[in-house]
């Protein structure tokens, strides 16, 4: 796999986050600033713009996505997902290609840069929660598709929907989020569709 393979993904990508922008500042309205959607779609346009400029090399490639995310918002969610891809744009520098078996490791980078950097635990119901299902997931079946990952995102979205939120400004409303989708793990579920182009 080539960093061509991500070109061609990004123009779906960036329309499935517009697509979804209304519904993921919805449900972060709910919890904390309602502008989840606001920040994906930002993000996935600074990406469209540096398209064309992404280097063969996957480490520098995976780099300029993360500095597109921390260009285009101050949240503390592109904050996060810029170092989950930095973790692995560190693992994967002067390399041009990615074979499929690499995905479980370079998940489990970016699932302990962004434990370290939000300060977060694993069953605090955050983004955290469904990247580690997915990680787990190729860490066990390394040729497990896109839909497989889907599957298992949404089936920890489900099991944390009754559990409420412990960290960030959901604690505040912890109560309140009980019975709710935590806003962070329905967008990286969003990010996996957008990726799925079958």
């Amino acid at each position: 796999m080539k960093v061509s393979w991500l070109q061609d993904q990004l123009p779906r990508l960036a329309a499935h986050l517009e697509s979804s922008a209304e519904e993921l500042n919805g449900l972060d309205a709910q919890l904390g600033d309602g502008d989840l959607g606001v920040t994906m779609v930002r993000g996935s346009r600074q990406l469209l713009e540096i398209r064309e400029e992404l280097p063969d090399d996957w480490g520098m490639a995976l780099l300029k996505c993360a500095q597109a995310f921390t260009k285009t918002s101050g949240s503390s969610y592109g904050t996060i997902l810029a170092t989950g891809l930095m973790a692995m744009a560190k693992q994967k520098k002067g390399q041009a290609e990615m074979d499929a078996t690499e995905w479980a490791g370079l998940l489990k980078l970016a699932l302990e840069a962004m434990q370290q950097r939000g300060k977060a635990e694993l069953g605090q119901k955050t983004v955290l929660d469904p990247l580690s299902a997915a990680q787990k997931k190729l860490e066990n079946a390394p040729e497990a598709s896109l839909p497989d990952l889907i599957e298992v995102v949404q089936q920890t979205i489900d099991d944390f929907r009754d559990k409420p939120c412990q960290i960030g400004r959901a604690r505040i409303f912890q109560d309140k989020s009980i019975g709710l989708d935590d806003p962070g793990m329905v967008a990286f579920k969003r990010l996996l569709e957008g990726l799925d182009s079958n």
